[in-house]
C-alpha cells in the first residue's frame, strides 16, 4: 500500500469518527495523537475552539522521563495527563482516538487516563 493511500484512508477514518465526537464546555474532547517518536494529548472545547489542557512528551513534565511512543510510554503519559486534567477541574471527557484502532498504545493511554480519575 502506498503512503499517500494510507494517509488518505486514515484521514477518512478520522473524519468519520469526528462526525460523532464533539467537545462542549461540560464534556470536553480528549484528543490523542501518536507520531513515530512522540505522544500529544489535549482536552478541547470545540464550541469555544479552545484547548484547556495540553501535554506531550516534549513538555517539561515529560522530558526527564524519556517517554517513547509505545504502549509503556502511553501508559505513563496517560497517568500524567489524567493528573493534570483532574487538577484543572476536568472530570468527564469524550475520547477522540484520531482514527486509530482502540488497542495497543491508544488502549494503554485510555486506561491510564481512566485510572487517574477522568470518566469517558
Amino acid at each position: 500500500m502506498q503512503l499517500k493511500q494510507k494517509i488518505n484512508l486514515r484521514a477518512r477514518r478520522k473524519a468519520r469518527v469526528r462526525k460523532y465526537v464533539r467537545g462542549s464546555a461540560e464534556k470536553l474532547r480528549l484528543s490523542v495523537h501518536f507520531s513515530s517518536k512522540h505522544i500529544y494529548a489535549q482536552c478541547i472545547d470545540d464550541n469555544a475552539q479552545r484547548t484547556l489542557v495540553f501535554l506531550s512528551t516534549l513538555s517539561k513534565e515529560c522530558t526527564d522521563q524519556k517517554l517513547s511512543s509505545n504502549a509503556n510510554g502511553a501508559a505513563v503519559m496517560g497517568a500524567l495527563f489524567g493528573k493534570k486534567a483532574v487538577a484543572a477541574g476536568i472530570r468527564t471527557v469524550v475520547f477522540d482516538r484520531g482514527g486509530r484502532r482502540y488497542h495497543g498504545c491508544v488502549k494503554a493511554f485510555a486506561n491510564a487516563v481512566r485510572d487517574a480519575g477522568l470518566e469517558f
